[in-house]
């Protein structure tokens, strides 16, 4: 216990021993830290003195050099500043002279203008006393005499203007007459074609009457469905072992007569299988579209004519005009129009190109809206082909004047085609109305006797009375007689116009 009590005692004494040795050593290191963070303050502040020194100083430069730049371009700016002062005022007095030039002008202008005035006031007097000599002297009112000698020189330049017109006329008609006559028959010796033969009905024949029970179904209902799926007609009559399909559009018409032979081939008639047949008989006449359209472009030999084109123009092989046949006009078209280029020396290519496709328009159903000549010209464009042949094709009705020999080619074998005999086909009435107006148009001027239109409306001859119309009045009146069927009618080809004046003198010896 003893011992252990006196250990105790002495490693605490050497405990506070090393504690105060410890703290003496901690104590010496802090202070020489303060010394030395101190001394490195002091060298740090100098520093940054210096530093702050030194960029006052740069900064004092750089401001005394842009105050310096300044002022040069202050002095800059006022000496061209001072140089358009002088300018304007140099440019002040030069207006300052004009505008003083321009007064002693105008000065003069009134001087000039008042005795202009003065001269004009005598002429009008001396004018005036003499029409008053003239009136006296010669018995007549200035207005009479006027009137009387206007009336003489416009009779006699008429008279004048009508035979020189005359002759110009019949010179250029005899020879463009010659050669246009040698051009269309070399056209047309070399092109032929197709009379009309279309019809609005199509006739489909069945391999017995009972056929025609199966067609109208139970209570009718297999041709109320056959008719409301093709969009026709199906008249069913006496007629043995026939059945007509009806419809103006020819494309309809054609579909439903090739799906009734395909129902009479199979024999099983009922909605689902007219249906069926239906949308068979749509595939086969599209088919046959395209191939009508492939055929047609390598008669003519039109290359390079974009697929949706031929297929369009497919379609007109079931479109008639008055009973012609649309594609078969087209394509006689193109070839007229080439053969006349050749002739004329102009670009046949581009003359048949025009030509097929003239009509492409009347492909389009009621869908879309504007003349065949405007929807020809918008699928034209569309499928990428030249302003060339959308102007040569767009000016064969003369909706826009032709610029290009080709155009007027494709407007006249357009007319060719249409008009030849058997081309079309014109009802009764139309026919009659046309001739009776054409008389109307002729018996409507002064002068005209009667008036006969002959050949088929192509041609009307007018017998004038001698005693009103001389020989120069005729030729101004079959012009005039021209102008107005041109204006008020409609006819394909042209209609010759003759003005027929005979004077007879008669005496009965006695």
């Amino acid at each position: 216990m003893v011992i252990g009590a006196a250990s105790l005692v002495a490693l605490v004494a050497g405990g506070a021993a090393g504690y105060t040795v410890r703290k003496r050593t901690a104590e010496a290191a802090i202070g020489s830290a303060e010394a030395e963070a101190a001394r490195r303050l002091e060298v740090g502040e100098k520093e940054v003195e210096a530093k702050k020194r030194e960029v006052l100083v740069g900064a004092r430069e750089e401001v005394q050099r842009l105050r310096q730049e300044f002022e040069v371009e202050v002095r800059s700016q006022r000496g061209e500043q001072q140089k358009l002062e002088n300018r304007l005022l140099l440019r002040e007095e030069a207006l300052d002279r004009k505008l003083e030039v321009l007064d002693e002008r105008d000065a003069s202008m009134r001087t000039k203008e008042a005795d202009i005035e003065r001269l004009r006031l005598e002429q009008d007097r001396l004018r005036l006393e003499a029409q008053a000599e003239l009136e006296r002297v010669s018995g007549l009112k200035r207005e009479d005499a006027r009137q009387i000698l206007l009336q003489g020189v416009r009779d006699e330049s008429r008279r004048e203007a009508a035979l020189i017109a005359r002759d110009i006329e019949n010179e250029a008609r005899a020879d463009a007459d010659r050669q246009a006559k040698e051009i269309l028959a070399m056209a047309v010796q070399r092109c032929a074609a197709d009379h009309v033969a279309e019809t609005t009905v199509s006739v489909v024949s069945l391999p017995s009457d009972d056929m025609k029970g199966r067609i109208i179904g139970r209570e009718g209902r297999n041709i109320r469905t056959f008719e409301a799926l093709t969009g026709v007609d199906v008249i069913i009559d006496d007629t043995p072992e026939t059945v007509v399909v009806s419809a103006f559009d020819p494309v309809r018409r054609e579909k439903a007569k090739l799906t009734l032979q395909k129902l009479i081939a199979d024999g099983r008639i009922h909605p689902a299988r007219i249906e069926e047949m239906y949308g068979k008989a749509e595939k086969e006449v599209e088919q046959r579209m395209r191939e009508e359209g492939e055929r047609a472009c390598e008669e003519v030999g039109v290359v390079r004519l974009h697929r949706e084109l031929v297929d369009i123009l497919g379609r007109l092989r079931f479109r008639t005009s008055y009973g012609q046949n649309v594609l078969k006009h087209s394509v006689e078209v193109a070839h007229l129009a080439g053969l006349m280029a050749a002739q004329l020396g102009a670009d046949v290519a581009l003359a048949k190109r025009a030509g097929l496709v003239h009509d492409i328009g009347k492909a389009m159903d009621h869908s879309v809206e504007g003349t065949h000549i405007t929807i020809g010209m918008d699928l034209l464009r569309r499928f990428g082909e030249s302003e060339d042949v959308v102007h040569a094709m767009c000016t064969h009705h003369g909706d826009y004047e032709a610029h290009s020999l080709e155009a007027v080619l494709v407007t006249a074998a357009d007319k060719l085609s249409a008009s030849r005999p058997g081309a079309r086909r014109e009802t009764l009435e139309a026919y009659i109305e046309r001739l009776q107006k054409l008389e109307e148009i002729a018996e409507s001027f002064q002068g005209v006797e009667k008036s006969f239109a002959i050949s088929a409306g192509r041609e009307i001859r007018i017998a004038v009375k001698p005693d009103q119309i001389d020989d120069a009045e005729a030729f101004q009146l079959v012009r005039a007689v021209c102008k107005r069927i041109e204006d008020e009618m409609r006819y394909p080809g042209q209609i010759k116009v003759t003005v027929i004046r005979e004077t007879r003198a008669v005496e009965y010896a006695k």
